[in-house]
């Protein structure tokens, strides 16, 4: 049994800005970006994580309190669920408020470290397989429907794709990986 490692410090931060201007870390616009080009950047993304959960350090911590590119691929599979679930709740519900998910709190439950890398590989893929087809089946009339996180924030279909997209390029660069079509 794998001793649980040291949880990184939480990320408490509102990243919702990254609508406005580009990310000075990974250098992501998702200002100059359509909900409609989230299917593509997403299966870029698919592709680029085979190779990175392929490498034989992907379990192994670069730093104690950063985690491993299981870990985040771990992260980024999950955050396709949770978009999609996201997704969903917008297209069937008028203004639906998401329930809070504490990201730190599941790579602890889920035991992300644990996890085999190659298997995380193909639920990365089937999950981003399925967010990339609900993008792609919005219908145009409903890129403006609305959805609230728990803390006030306002995002239409539109925008939480955008804002989707930003993370998913961001974890790439994150593991020291590039997506070749957000750039």
């Amino acid at each position: 049994m794998t001793q649980t490692p040291v949880a990184p410090p939480a990320d408490d931060k509102d990243w919702t800005w990254v609508l406005e201007r580009p990310c000075p870390e990974c250098g992501f616009d998702a200002a100059k970006l359509s909900g409609r080009e989230v299917p593509a950047i997403v299966r870029d993304a698919v592709v680029a994580w085979a190779g990175v959960l392929a490498r034989p350090d992907a379990a192994v911590r670069p730093e104690p309190l950063l985690w491993s590119a299981l870990e985040y691929g771990c992260h980024t599979r999950d955050v396709f669920s949770i978009f999609g679930a996201r997704t969903r709740l917008i297209l069937e519900q008028d203004e639906p408020t998401f329930a809070n998910w504490d990201q730190d709190e599941t790579a602890l439950t889920e035991r992300y470290w644990e996890q085999q890398p190659s298997v995380v590989a193909g639920e990365l893929a089937a999950a981003g397989e399925q967010i990339a087809v609900q993008f792609e089946n919005v219908e145009p009339d409903q890129w403006h429907r609305v959805g609230l996180r728990s803390n006030g924030s306002v995002f239409t279909i539109d925008t939480l794709g955008r804002y989707f997209a930003h993370d998913v390029v961001h974890h790439l660069w994150d593991v020291g990986a590039k997506s070749q079509i957000a750039d």
